[in-house]
C-alpha cells in the first residue's frame, strides 16, 4: 500500500476518509468486493465508536476538533482476514423475502439488521427518486462489503422475486452482525458502570492532543462451542423461554464452526432442540418444499449427503427420535432416497463436457411416518426429455429406511454406533406422547 492515502496519519491513527481508500485498495484482489465509504457512509457508525469491517469491530478515536480517525494496524487486519475468506459464488442462500417469517429477537441498538435492511433497499418502488438515491448511496455497503455486486434475484411462478447471496457472504454479515452486538452490550455494560462508579476511580480517558479515545478491542467475549447443553429439550418449551435469543448466541455454530448460532434448529417430527445454528446452516438443510409432501432435491443435497455428511448426520441424530430409531425426519429420509439410493436411476444426457443429469429431481409421500406400513416414497425427474414427469422409482417407507441404516453403517460409523433403540441414554424423562399406529407395529417414539 502506498502512502498516497496516509494523508492525516499520526502515532498509527488515519483520518477515516484515507481508512476508505486504504480498505478498498487492500482488499481489491479479494473474492468478497468490498465498497468504498465503509467509513464515512451509512450504516458506518464512526461517531458512535467503531465501524465494522467484515466481521470486525474497528475501534474508531475523536478528537477535540471534531476529526475522527481509526488505528491503521486494525484496518489491515480485517482487510487481511476477508481477503482469506474463499467465495463460490453457485453456492447460494435465499435471504428473502420470507412469507410469514417470524421476527426474531434482536438488540434494537444494533443497527446492522443486514437481511432487514436489504429487504427494504429492494422493496422500494422504482422511479426517480430511487434511481437518486441509488446514484447518491452508490458506496453503501454492509460491514464494508459490496453486497449488490453479489445479489442474485429470481423469479418464482413468474410472479414472485427472491433474493439470494454467497453463503460465505451470509455467513460474514452474520458474524458481523454477532459482533456489532457483543460490542453495542459491552459499550451499554460500561456506561452503567460508569454512572454508579465514583468520578474519580474512573479518570476521563484523554492523551495529550485532548483527543477521546474509545477502547479498541471492545468485547473480548467470544462465542463458545456448542456441547450439547440443549440436549433433549422441547423447542416448544425452550423457545417461548425468555432470553433464548441471547443465550444462543453465545455459541458457535456446531454444523460449520465458524459462525455464531443465531437460531434455534429443531426437529419437525419430534419437536427436540437438535442445536443453535447459524442461519447458513439452518436453510442449508431446511427441505426445499413445493407442496406440503412434495420436495425439490436441489444442488445443495450433496453438501448434506456427500462432502459434508458426517457433520450434517451427527446434527439430525441430536434429536433423540431420530437417532433412537436411526432414520431421519420424512423429508429428509425422501430427500436422500432421491439423491443417494436412487442415484444409479436418474436419466443424464449429452453435455459439453461428458455427460449430465438431466431434469429436476423431486422427491413426494403419501401417508406419513406415523403410519409407516401405508408411507410411500415417490421419487420423480420433472422436465425430462422422455417425459415431462418421469417416475424413477416408488419406495415404501421401511424399505428407505433400512436402506439408510444400511447406509449409514458405511458412511458415519460412528454416529451408527450411537444410534439404535438401545441407546435411549440421551432421551428426556418425559418424551412426547406416542401415537399409536394402528396398521403395524415398530412405531418407538412418534
Amino acid at each position: 500500500m502506498s502512502e498516497r492515502v496516509m494523508p492525516g496519519r499520526t502515532d498509527g491513527l488515519i483520518t477515516l476518509a484515507a481508512a476508505d481508500a486504504l480498505w478498498v485498495d487492500l482488499t481489491a484482489d479479494g473474492a468478497v468486493p468490498t465498497a468504498s465509504g465503509a467509513f464515512t457512509c451509512s450504516p458506518a457508525r464512526a461517531r458512535a465508536g467503531y465501524v465494522l469491517l467484515g466481521n470486525h469491530v474497528v475501534a474508531t478515536v475523536g478528537a477535540s476538533g471534531g476529526q475522527w480517525s481509526v488505528p491503521e494496524a486494525r484496518v489491515r487486519r480485517a482487510a487481511a482476514e476477508l481477503n482469506a475468506v474463499g467465495m463460490d459464488r453457485q453456492d447460494l442462500v435465499r435471504i428473502g423475502p420470507f412469507r410469514g417469517a417470524p421476527r426474531q429477537e434482536g438488540c434494537e441498538e444494533t443497527p446492522l439488521r443486514w437481511r432487514r435492511r436489504i429487504t427494504e433497499e429492494l422493496q422500494e418502488p422504482s422511479g426517480p427518486g430511487r434511481a437518486a438515491r441509488r446514484e447518491v448511496g452508490r458506496s453503501h455497503h454492509l460491514a464494508g462489503i459490496d453486497w449488490r455486486q453479489m445479489l442474485v434475484e429470481r423469479t418464482r411462478d413468474g410472479t414472485q422475486r427472491t433474493w439470494w447471496l454467497p453463503r460465505a457472504v451470509v455467513r460474514l454479515l452474520d458474524a458481523a452482525e454477532h459482533a456489532e452486538t457483543q460490542w453495542v452490550r459491552a459499550a451499554r455494560t460500561r456506561r452503567a458502570s460508569a454512572a454508579v462508579a465514583e468520578p474519580s476511580s474512573h479518570p476521563r480517558q484523554e492523551d495529550a492532543d485532548g483527543r477521546r479515545t474509545t477502547s479498541p478491542q471492545g468485547p473480548t467475549a467470544s462465542p463458545r462451542p456448542y456441547n450439547g447443553e440443549l440436549g433433549g429439550q422441547l423447542y416448544s418449551v425452550l423457545s417461548r423461554k425468555p432470553g433464548t435469543s441471547r443465550r444462543v448466541a453465545g455459541w458457535t455454530c456446531p454444523v460449520c464452526r465458524t459462525t455464531p448460532a443465531t437460531v434455534l434448529d429443531h426437529c419437525h417430527e419430534h419437536g427436540y432442540v437438535r442445536a443453535p445454528v447459524c442461519q447458513s446452516c439452518n436453510t442449508l438443510e431446511r427441505p426445499d418444499h413445493l407442496y406440503g409432501n412434495d420436495i425439490r432435491v436441489a444442488s445443495r443435497y450433496t453438501r448434506l449427503f456427500d462432502t459434508d455428511t458426517d457433520a450434517w448426520l451427527r446434527h439430525w441424530h441430536r434429536c433423540p427420535g431420530c437417532r433412537a430409531r436411526t432414520t431421519l425426519p420424512l423429508p429428509h429420509l425422501a430427500a436422500w432416497t432421491a439423491h443417494t439410493a436412487c442415484r444409479s436411476l436418474r436419466p443424464t444426457h449429452r453435455a459439453p463436457r461428458g455427460r449430465k443429469p438431466c431434469g429436476i429431481l423431486r422427491a413426494s409421500w403419501t401417508g406419513s411416518q406415523n403410519t409407516p406400513r401405508s408411507c410411500l416414497l415417490t421419487v420423480a425427474v420433472d422436465f425430462c426429455p422422455s417425459g415431462e414427469h418421469r417416475v424413477l422409482a416408488r419406495v415404501p417407507y421401511r424399505e428407505a429406511a433400512e436402506r439408510f441404516r444400511a447406509w449409514l453403517a458405511e458412511t458415519a460409523p460412528a454416529v451408527a454406533a450411537a444410534a439404535g433403540p438401545d441407546r435411549l441414554d440421551g432421551l428426556p424423562a418425559r418424551p412426547r406422547p406416542v401415537v399409536a399406529d394402528t396398521s403395524g407395529k415398530d412405531l418407538e417414539l412418534f
